[in-house]
């Protein structure tokens, strides 16, 4: 599933493509025709992310709703010689052709493609919690719940309510980085541990916008500096444990372990991020 991210790089290109530009709004698979219509003809005033959701306001208060879950895709063609015909399961096309050439994208298998009102995104994002990217997010949001939680920090990472945007790659990653056991209890963090764990995603996720992936290791432990051969992942990006499974840990050299954690599979290292023992749960 896409991290946020991603979604934010993707806010950017459709930006970029049609903000200010008057529509053609579709929906040649038809699922949403009826939505597509009272949009069709209408400036996009701008797009937006919060977290892994995306949402492209109209005119009146109206926003299209985009989850893209695990299989969606929003392909983004700007500065297009052409707008072809649409091709398979296209949910909905935006399309643009005037004095700034044309341009159009394509949502293809999304979770969620919805038109929205005014009160109803503002329900959404209320279910959210606060979002590394987002110069309006207060980290003390998320410390709020995480400082009286008896649930795993490893867990409450995913947990979008808690916190919006972080995914399986950038949790796995943030607890190697901080030496946290993913088991530890959210209630035994210390608000600086917080701090300094809130501070490093605002930092990684802005990088993943800029250049598209997510890079989480260290200056003194790239291909370059330690001699070995880059990661070969359709994923992308240099890491430390994330789907590093049974490979030695860049740091220690200990194998990297995988378990389950919040129905996805979690990697660490047993050496970096030692099991959490405190007298005061025993």
């Amino acid at each position: 599933m896409p991290e946020g991210h991603t979604l934010h790089r993707l806010a950017g290109h459709l930006d970029d493509a049609f903000a200010g530009r008057r529509l053609e709004v579709s929906s040649p698979q038809g699922r949403f025709a009826g939505s597509a219509a009272q949009l069709d003809g209408q400036p996009l005033e701008h797009a937006e992310a919060w977290g892994k959701h995306l949402f492209l306001d109209f005119p009146g208060e109206r926003y299209v709703h985009v989850h893209l879950g695990l299989y969606g895709r929003f392909d983004v063609h700007a500065d297009a010689e052409d707008v072809p015909a649409p091709v398979g399961q296209v949910r909905l096309r935006l399309s643009a052709a005037d004095a700034r050439g044309r341009a159009y994208a394509d949502l293809r298998g999304a979770t969620a493609c919805e038109l929205l009102t005014g009160p109803q995104r503002d329900q959404v994002v209320a279910r959210l919690g606060p979002d590394p990217l987002r110069a309006d997010a207060d980290p003390d949001r998320a410390w709020a719940r995480i400082s009286r939680s008896r649930t795993s920090i490893g867990a409450l990472l995913m947990d979008q309510s808690v916190l919006a945007g972080v995914g399986n790659v950038y949790r796995a990653e943030l607890l190697f980085r901080h030496r946290l056991d993913p088991q530890r209890p959210g209630r035994t963090l210390r608000v600086g541990q917080w701090r300094a764990m809130w501070d490093d995603l605002v930092e990684l996720m802005a990088e993943g916008v800029r250049t598209g992936r997510i890079d989480t290791v260290r200056p003194e432990h790239t291909p370059e500096a330690m001699g070995r051969a880059p990661r070969r992942d359709d994923h992308g990006g240099e890491v430390y444990v994330y789907r590093r499974h049974a490979q030695p840990c860049l740091v220690c050299g200990r194998a990297v372990r995988t378990t389950e954690m919040a129905g996805r599979n979690l990697f660490w290292c047993s050496r970096c991020q030692p099991a959490f023992r405190s007298r005061a749960l025993r």
